[in-house]
């Protein structure tokens, strides 16, 4: 994992915490809203963050707006993101808006049943279409005593109906400061603040199939006590950042729940990351694309708003299969080849023997993820270039070799010339791989499929490249070129794109398919 700064920008939401900030248009926008910083007091402004420019707005909002608050909750519901509660700096608060953000109009709507008292610090996560609102902190009704609350309510937001749910088992106690998640039918509650002021780390599942609570043991490196964290959902795990303690020491940490198994593991990142705050704002940015976080603003030891922003590039990715949940750290190979899989029909997925001529692509060009300024232009204008590779492991066929291209690490094997002629004229399969990336040894010799030469993740003209391999004697090549691809000086170290370039190349290329709105990631 790694972390990556953002530069800060005059047009952005500035110094704040106690806000939100929700991903929309399947990770394209970011919304900021809310909180409290700017001229020392709360807000109720909107900034918008586009991934594909890396760009700040402030657009002009229709319909009425909510009060100034911070220490709300906002989740998005497909293009809808529904804001509730928290505090105007007076008093807790029990409204509820909605903003489109297809159209940037605010609405206030009328809502049935029976609603939660107004209050600040709760927790909020969706399940399918429903938002569940757990625990937070209000006022008795004198105004001078702080309730701590445990209870839960359901909004069904077809009808826009609020519910109390009934449930049974041992639920949390009563908290503040803590977070919801939620993963299939599961809200999951981790840690926060109880009423005798003693912070927490336990970890709550209430099933909202059974409507049961239940807490959940853990094991492994565990969270240590704190409150005002933010937990960012991959699937079934949870990553957890930042909060403050006991002893007034804030965490810069990272730490990783796995909801099947209760494992909680220590993340160890690379870059410098965020310094130790609270009350910071977070969420995924499409984890099906390229697993990326991101973080804004949050308070300081010295209860100063910070307006840094911060990528976590978690390299996880969603794998298809299952229930199209889980989530597992892909090598390179797989998930370029997951990339391809979803952005092409199956027709176009191929790869091509070697020695053979590339059929001309007539698609779009396809920007970089790691240079947007630059895009795959057609083959045929491309001419024919070598690089050079580092060859990483010998095998009795050929070698496996390392290169980059264009900022991508790119891993294949190569076959001699001498040894290969005969099985140049096989058919090469994905599915029936005889070489595994990384080096790995044939285990099918005798099955006439072999692996493609040069298995480039991701295939650089979008269908597949002609490659070529050059040994530079008998006794086996110590660098490669490869035909089709730009001349690269070879190179030890490999630096993989940033997140930020990823999300421009990626959100560039959805750009001409259109960006999917049904809010998949809260589900």
């Amino acid at each position: 994992m790694r972390w990556e700064k953002h530069p800060t920008h005059p047009r952005g939401p500035g110094r704040r915490w106690g806000h939100s900030c929700n991903a929309v248009h399947g990770g394209k926008l970011v919304y900021v809203f809310g909180g409290y910083g700017q001229e020392n007091c709360q807000t109720n402004k909107v900034h918008v963050f586009d991934t594909a420019t890396q760009v700040w707005s402030e657009p002009e909002m229709k319909g009425v707006p909510p009060t100034p608050r911070d220490s709300h909750t906002c989740n998005a519901v497909g293009d809808y993101l529904y804001v509730f509660g928290g505090t105007d700096g007076k008093g807790p608060l029990n409204d509820l808006y909605i903003l489109d953000t297809t159209s940037n109009t605010w609405l206030w709507p009328s809502i049935r049943g029976e609603g939660p008292e107004p209050r600040e610090g709760h927790g909020a996560a969706l399940v399918g279409r429903r938002l569940y609102i757990f625990g937070g902190c209000g006022k008795s009704s004198d105004g001078v005593e702080e309730i701590y609350y445990n209870d839960l309510y359901v909004l069904n937001t077809e009808t826009l109906t609020w519910k109390r749910a009934v449930t049974a088992g041992i639920p949390p106690s009563p908290r503040d400061s803590h977070t919801c998640s939620s993963w299939k039918n599961l809200i999951i509650v981790i840690g926060g603040e109880d009423e005798n002021d003693y912070y927490l780390s336990d970890v709550h599942i209430f099933d909202t199939e059974t409507s049961i609570w239940r807490a959940l043991n853990t094991s492994g490196d565990k969270l240590q006590p704190r409150g005002g964290h933010t937990t960012v959902s991959f699937g079934k795990n949870l990553i957890v950042f930042g909060g403050f303690t006991d002893e007034h020491d804030l965490y810069d940490d990272l730490h990783m729940l796995d909801i099947e198994n209760g494992l909680w593991s220590k993340l160890f990142t690379e870059g410098e990351g965020p310094s130790g705050r609270f009350s910071v704002a977070g969420d995924c940015l499409d984890p099906t694309r390229i697993g990326a976080l991101m973080f804004i603003g949050g308070c300081n030891r010295s209860l100063e708003a910070l307006d840094d922003m911060y990528y976590l590039n978690t390299g996880l990715m969603m794998e298809h299969g299952r229930d199209g949940r889980r989530l597992e750290k892909l090598s390179l190979r797989k998930q370029l080849k997951l990339k391809c899989q979803l952005s092409q029909p199956v027709h176009d997925r191929t790869l091509l023997k070697a020695g053979t001529v590339a059929e001309p692509c007539t698609s779009a060009p396809v920007t970089l993820y790691n240079q947007p300024s630059q895009s795959i232009v057609p083959y045929e204008s491309q001419g024919i270039r070598s690089f050079q590779a580092k060859v990483t492991q010998s095998l009795s066929s050929g070698f496996a070799i390392e290169t980059v291209i264009d900022g991508k690490l790119l891993r294949g094997i190569i076959f001699s010339s001498s040894g290969s002629k005969q099985k140049s004229n096989c058919n090469f399969s994905r599915k029936n791989p005889t070489v595994k990336a990384g080096g790995a040894t044939d285990t099918k010799q005798n099955e006439p499929n072999i692996a493609a030469p040069m298995e480039l993740a991701g295939d650089l003209h979008g269908k597949g490249s002609e490659f070529e391999a050059r040994s530079d004697g008998d006794k086996g090549p110590e660098k490669a070129s490869v035909l089709g691809a730009p001349d690269l000086n070879e190179r030890d170290d490999v630096l993989a794109p940033t997140a930020s370039q990823m999300l421009q190349g990626q959100n560039k290329t959805d750009s001409g398919q259109g960006c999917s709105t049904s809010g998949q990631k809260q589900n």
